[in-house]
């Protein structure tokens, strides 16, 4: 296939260069899931012979992706016996300014996803920083970029911490025999926090003084509800007055339309018929009951019955980045009837929007006020693949477990970074002692393990492999020398720059398993080691700041903080510029460039 050649390429080169552009395209426009696109990529190499069935399903094997399947057991043991809870009771404290409270949770939140998942991270510090930033006086909005900044920058502090770390470094042991060891990347980790903790200090007039979500749901009488009068209703043929549906306690009639969808001009006189859509604004509570009382049910369906009357709490959750809700109104779909909930109201940047809420065409970022059974089990549900609820996880029982998780984590990461073990080994071992301990059980265990990341990294891997195989990181390593001329340092930064960038819009593995033959192919032309080379790249892939999708954990903190998608351009744009110089400075100092032997 090869013979054929085109602007300097082969026919498997060609195939490659369409199958990532067009994964990245999908990736970016639809709402595909990324599993699914990463192994459909996988599918059209190996049909079209680019490469062969070992080549193509090598990222199943790869080490760097068994070690990440095993360390989500590792976190679920740390999570269910309450480590991070533990250490967030005990960290925060009450400083008395913004520098202060920004150093203290950037910190701790940095040390812990250098071990840790940054989303299982972030998703717990989410709530918890709301509720810090009102009793500190600070809007959560100066707060939660930070946090996810810090998540991200203290991942990169080990080779555990996040996983383009681990696939480039597993990609160098392929690739030369040598291991990293788990704290290569500490030092440069450390010292660009410290920069980006400064830089956030610095630039906290960039960060924006938003209107928290929730609290346009803090007034219980803005709350918007319809409901749906049934075809048994005893009340059907009588007037809104005589029915006690025009007048109620706790809220007022705002709209109603019958079978023909055409809002009505409400008064008293007004007849019930079965299928009339009744929308009421007031106190959520009072209106749930008069629906009860009246006989009446949600829009959609049924949420309560006789002996589940007063089992009912508010839930509040975040429509996601992907979210298959985005564009759609729940009065059009059957969300509320296949998740057994209802909607009550929906807010955008911090304002309730004054409008019946099935009728809203709902965003990324928007807030939902849901009303669920209290029986809902938020692990299993559907809900969390469209929306992130802040206040469903499983309280831990702190107690010895938290000693004996955070003994094994603490091993685990000794043993690995004294060269005793190899680190896949020791995560194996790790997690054993978690189960075997009871740290967490085995449903704990698989539940905790996200196969759709996996498959992600499995197919990174294969991609960067094809990139490699097919000459294109050779050809574009020759067009940066060509660019950059031979010295280093411009190269490195040259790499770093267009991977920093490209992670804003495609996942960090993804961007880590491409550039790594990249960059390793630059180094290796201008005679260097490629080591140091590859570190500032793990950095760099990592160092996503300027956009809401650029990173799982920006999505987490977009919502809570109403943020809008300019508010991570306006200080992300120049932290990925300090984090960049920073990255280059460091890396060069730690791991000085040697020229090849």
């Amino acid at each position: 296939m090869d013979s054929l050649m085109f602007l300097g390429f082969g026919l498997d080169a060609w195939i490659t260069i369409v199958t990532v552009l067009g994964m990245f395209t999908i990736l970016l426009f639809t709402k595909w899931r990324s599993d699914l696109v990463f192994l459909g990529a996988i599918g059209v190499l190996y049909v079209t012979g680019v490469l062969d069935a070992k080549e193509a399903f090598s990222g199943f094997s790869s080490t760097s992706v068994i070690t990440v399947g095993v360390l989500f057991v590792v976190v679920a043991g740390l999570t269910y016996t309450g480590v991070l809870q533990c250490i967030v009771k005990y960290l925060l404290g009450s400083p008395n300014s913004y520098s202060k409270a920004v150093t203290r949770l950037m910190l701790p939140v940095a040390v812990l996803s250098s071990f840790l998942s940054n989303t299982t991270v972030v998703t717990l510090f989410v709530n918890i920083v709301k509720m810090w930033a009102k009793k500190l006086g600070i809007s959560p909005s100066k707060l939660l970029i930070p946090l996810s900044y810090a998540s991200g920058m203290g991942g990169v502090c080990t080779l555990i911490g996040t996983p383009p770390n681990l696939i480039i470094s597993g990609l160098y042991e392929e690739k030369t025999g040598e291991a990293m060891n788990i704290l290569t990347t500490t030092i440069p980790g450390l010292f660009c926090l410290a920069i980006g903790v400064l830089s956030i200090i610095a630039m906290r007039r960039l960060l924006p003084d938003r209107k928290v979500p929730e609290s346009a749901f803090e007034s219980t009488g803005e709350y918007t509800v319809e409901f749906l009068v049934p075809s048994d209703n005893p009340y059907i043929g009588k007037k809104l007055g005589q029915a006690g549906l025009f007048h109620v306690k706790g809220g007022s009639l705002i709209e109603m339309h019958h079978f023909d969808n055409v809002p009505l001009a409400i008064t008293e006189n007004e007849p019930i018929m079965g299928g009339d859509h009744l929308v009421y604004a007031g106190r959520i509570d009072e209106l749930i009951d008069m629906a009860y009382s009246h006989k009446l049910v949600s829009a959609d369906h049924h949420i309560f019955s006789i002996d589940e009357v007063d089992d009912y709490r508010l839930h509040t959750a975040y429509i996601t980045f992907g979210s298959r809700l985005i564009g759609t109104t729940i009065g059009g779909s059957t969300f509320e009837k296949d998740n057994n909930v209802m909607l009550a109201a929906v807010a955008r940047r911090g304002e309730r929007l004054n409008m019946a809420p099935r009728d809203v065409e709902l965003q990324a970022g928007d807030t939902l006020l849901l009303v669920c059974p209290k029986q809902i089990n938020f692990n299993t549900s559907a809900l969390t693949n469209d929306l992130h609820f802040f206040d469903s996880d499983e309280v831990p029982n702190i107690g010895y477990g938290t000693l004996i998780s955070t003994a094994i984590m603490i091993a685990m990461v000794v043993v690995s970074a004294l060269g005793i073990m190899p680190l896949l080994q020791c995560a194996f071992l790790a997690a054993a002692a978690m189960l075997i301990c009871r740290c967490c059980n085995m449903e704990q265990a698989m539940r905790a393990i996200n196969w759709e990341i996996l498959m992600v990294f499995a197919g990174s891997a294969v991609l960067g492999l094809a990139i490699q195989k097919t000459g294109i990181a050779e050809w574009l390593a020759n067009g940066i020398l060509d660019v950059c001329g031979t010295n280093p340092l411009v190269v490195m930064t040259a790499v770093c720059f267009v991977g920093t960038f490209i992670t804003e819009f495609i996942s960090n593995t993804a961007a880590g398993a491409m550039f790594f033959p990249i960059m390793y192919e630059a180094a290796e032309k201008l005679g260097y080691e490629p080591f140091p080379f590859l570190v500032a790249l793990m950095v760099s892939v990592s160092s996503s700041f300027a956009t809401p999708i650029g990173s799982p954990t920006h999505m987490l903190v977009y919502g809570p903080g109403g943020y809008r998608f300019s508010d991570f351009l306006r200080i992300g744009l120049l932290m990925n510029i300090i984090i960049l110089a920073a990255n280059i400075l460091i890396v060069n100092i730690v791991y000085p460039l040697t020229p090849l032997q």
